[in-house]
Formats: structure tokens, C-alpha cells, sequence
């Protein structure tokens, strides 16, 4: 064999090599492909923010000690009572739940906006189009993992003093977990209330989550098409659009999150935190207001600004480089730039 022939060869070796890592993910579905993406990124975004979310969720329930506390404050007592695990408590039952709900949420968002281009073309195809497809989205993706948020919230929501010392303004906080796990929780509820009660708190879940996450697929696309075409591929660009998205849609929607966390731990008294079986999601609205306060209905919204940025910043980024890593074709009636 000459050295033509053999440059030739290995010509022909190289190129078939590139084209097989190029086709690795060529035999796998798109939506498929859109799961995987939207699983990572919830879960990396979760983890990322799961202190913060735990001590939101016990200023949201008006946990006995933590109520009047900051941030720092805050942080520093679930340290010294609990370690630092305690930190992520609930965080198994979160990114368990995050990542078939972010998957979900994905998926279906590209799947129903490219239905709704498909079929409704005067509706054109600028942001209107993620306001419609991400709302339908966030309903879907609440209604098939409501129990794992469910559970999450009644972990989150328990402090155990693993520590020793209970005295430390922790009075009344149960000083045992009712509950050790994901199973044990859903178990226990199940027993309670049958499928309703795994549902308890949805009410106003869907609600809030319809224009969030309507608001938030809208306010990042719409961002991005402000964005001069040369940076429209830049990461601090998609991290910077994702936190203004999330920041916007939690502001709308806030209170309606803070009567979901009192309906999902209502059964769950202790000496701070009255029965709250609230009957609907306006009635639970009328009563924080009219017993606790309308400041109730934000408890938690600075660590949730706080948390909001970094978590939609990580998730929107994460989901837009999975999509380009994984092949993910763009929509086809559609310039967003989010397929990039």
C-alpha cells in the first residue's frame, strides 16, 4: 500500500469516527432528548438553591423558631441543630421530584409550542406562543409530580435537633421527624386522605403556576430577542435572561405558593402553626390575610428572590446548552433563539 493510499484510508477512518460521535444521539427520540435535558437542569438548579428553599419553607409554614429570623440566622440554626446535611433536608424528595417535573416541563413546553405552530399560524411566532405553551406546561408538569412536592414540603418543614440541645429557641419544634423519607411521608398521607390528600395544596399550585411558568418561558425568550444577534450564545447572556424571567414570574405569583406550603403541612401542628385545611386556595388567601397578616402572604419572597435568580439562571442556561450538546433540532416555524 503507497502512502497515498494509506493517507487515504486513515482520511477515511478519521471521518468516519467524526460522523459517529456526531450521530451518537441520532437514534434517540427528540422528546426524549428534551427529557434529559430538562431533568438535568432541574436537578442541578434544585441542588444548587436547596438551602435557601428549606429555610424559605419554614418562613413560609411559620415554623416555631424560625419565624422572625434572617437568612444568615436561619442558616446558622439549621447548622447548629441539624449539621450540615440539615441544610439539604428535603433535598432527596425535591430533586426526586425535580427532575420527572423539570423533564416534564421541558418536554411539553416544546411539544405544545410546536403543536400550537403547527396549527395555529396566525398566532404568529413570537413570545405570546411560550406564554400559551409554558403555562399549558407548567399545569401538565404540577398535575403528574404534585405528591413529591408534597412530600418534599412535610420533610423540609420538620426540624429535628440532631445536636443535643433543643433548648435554644427551638421550643415547640418537634425534636423527632414524623416522617424519615419520601415513602414514609406519601404512605402516611395516602393512609390520611387517600388520593385527595396527596393532592392537598394543588388548588393553588396550578393556579400560580399557569401564568408562572407562562410568564417566565415568555420573559426569557422575549429577553433574548433583545439581545444583538452576536452575544445571543453567550452563557452570562442566558444566565442574566433566566434570572430576570424567574425574578419577574415569582413577584406575580408569590402568595399563592405560601398558601400551597400551609395547605400541604396544615396537618402537621405544633405550637406555632394552627390546623390550616384551608377549604380552597381564596379562602386561604381571606384567612393568612385576615389571621396572620397580609406580610404572611410574602414570608420568605427575599430569600425566594434570593434563590429565584441563581435557580432560573442555572435551569434556563443548563437546558439551552443540553439542547445544543444533544441535537436538538430548533423549532421550525419558530426564530427563537432558544434553540441555539
Amino acid at each position: 500500500m503507497d502512502s497515498s493510499q494509506g493517507s487515504t484510508l486513515a482520511g477515511f477512518v478519521d471521518n468516519a469516527s467524526i460522523k459517529r460521535d456526531e450521530s451518537c444521539f441520532d437514534g434517540i427520540p427528540v422528546y426524549v432528548k428534551e427529557l434529559i435535558a430538562g431533568g438535568f437542569a432541574g436537578a442541578l438548579s434544585k441542588t444548587a438553591v436547596a438551602p435557601l428553599e428549606r429555610v424559605k419553607i419554614l418562613w413560609q409554614t411559620r415554623t416555631a423558631g424560625f419565624q422572625y429570623l434572617g437568612v444568615h440566622q436561619s442558616l446558622n440554626k439549621l447548622l447548629k441543630h441539624e449539621g450540615f446535611l440539615g441544610l439539604y433536608k428535603g433535598n432527596g424528595a425535591s430533586v426526586i421530584r425535580i427532575v420527572p417535573y423539570a423533564a416534564l416541563h421541558f418536554m411539553t413546553y416544546e411539544r405544545y409550542k410546536s403543536w400550537i405552530l403547527d396549527n395555529y399560524p396566525m398566532l404568529g411566532t413570537g413570545p405570546f406562543i411560550d406564554l400559551l405553551a409554558g403555562s399549558a406546561a407548567g399545569g401538565t408538569s404540577v398535575l403528574c409530580t404534585y405528591p413529591l412536592d408534597l412530600a418534599r414540603t412535610k420533610l423540609a418543614y420538620q426540624v429535628a435537633d440532631t445536636r443535643g440541645s433543643i433548648n435554644d429557641g427551638m421550643k415547640g419544634v418537634q425534636s423527632q421527624s414524623a416522617h424519615n423519607g419520601i415513602k414514609s411521608v406519601l404512605t402516611s398521607v395516602y393512609k390520611e386522605g387517600g388520593v385527595r390528600g396527596l393532592y392537598r395544596g394543588a388548588g393553588p399550585t396550578l393556579t400560580g403556576i399557569l401564568p408562572y411558568a407562562g410568564l417566565k418561558f415568555y420573559m426569557y425568550e422575549e429577553l433574548k430577542t433583545r439581545v444583538p444577534e452576536e452575544h445571543q450564545k453567550s452563557i452570562l447572556m442566558r444566565l442574566s435572561c433566566g434570572a430576570l424571567a424567574g425574578l419577574f414570574g415569582q413577584t406575580l405569583t408569590y402568595p399563592l405558593d405560601v398558601v400551597k406550603r400551609q395547605m400541604q403541612v396544615g396537618n402537621l401542628q405544633n405550637a406555632a402553626h394552627a390546623d390550616a385545611r384551608y377549604r380552597n386556595t381564596l379562602d386561604g388567601l381571606r384567612t393568612i390575610v385576615r389571621q396572620q397578616g397580609w406580610r404572611q402572604l410574602f414570608a420568605g419572597v427575599s430569600i425566594n428572590y434570593i434563590r429565584i435568580v441563581p435557580s432560573a439562571a442555572i435551569s434556563f442556561t443548563t437546558y439551552d446548552m443540553m439542547k445544543t450538546w444533544l441535537g436538538i433540532p430548533p423549532q421550525q416555524k419558530s426564530r427563537s433563539v432558544s434553540a441555539a
